[in-house]
């Protein structure tokens, strides 16, 4: 049976190794990846507001994981939740768990008064890309970044 619920600090270790999927092709291990950071990140996340942290488990494996973070608010369209990581683990994938945890993340950003709800995928993402548009995006965009 598939349970989604608020993450606990004592569930960021193995949260943290949860990362290691999106590393396997088509993702790629971040450069400045290290574990001892985001395992600290994820502390803080877990015990901040507004700030959402689900995992999904199935008994008491950890199967689906998202963080979505309240990021601004937007002069042209009002307060913005960012989805930063949303992963089901790969032999778990076409379940419904993503849905359930893109669901999740949708009624938690209406609930802080959020009037977008946003991620960004890797153009090389193409199974999680068919994912969303499943989902009907009510817009895309391009997304570009810098490392510092």
């Amino acid at each position: 049976m598939l349970t989604v619920r608020a993450a606990e600090s004592a569930d960021v270790d193995r949260i943290a190794a949860m990362y290691e999927w999106l590393f396997e092709p088509p993702g790629s291990r971040p450069a400045e990846w290290d574990r001892r950071r985001a395992v600290a990140a994820l502390e803080r996340a877990v015990s901040s507001d507004p700030v959402a942290v689900l995992v999904a488990t199935s008994g008491e494996r950890f199967v689906g994981l998202y963080t979505a973070y309240e990021e601004f608010e937007s002069v042209r369209f009002g307060r913005r939740v960012c989805i930063e990581d949303l992963m089901v683990h790969p032999q778990h994938r076409s379940r419904g768990i993503g849905k359930q945890l893109l669901d999740e993340a949708k009624r938690w950003a209406r609930s802080i008064g959020a009037s977008q709800l946003e991620l960004s995928s890797s153009e090389a993402r193409t199974g999680a890309h068919r994912f969303y548009e499943r989902e009907r995006p009510s817009w895309r965009s391009s997304t570009f970044g810098w490392e510092l």
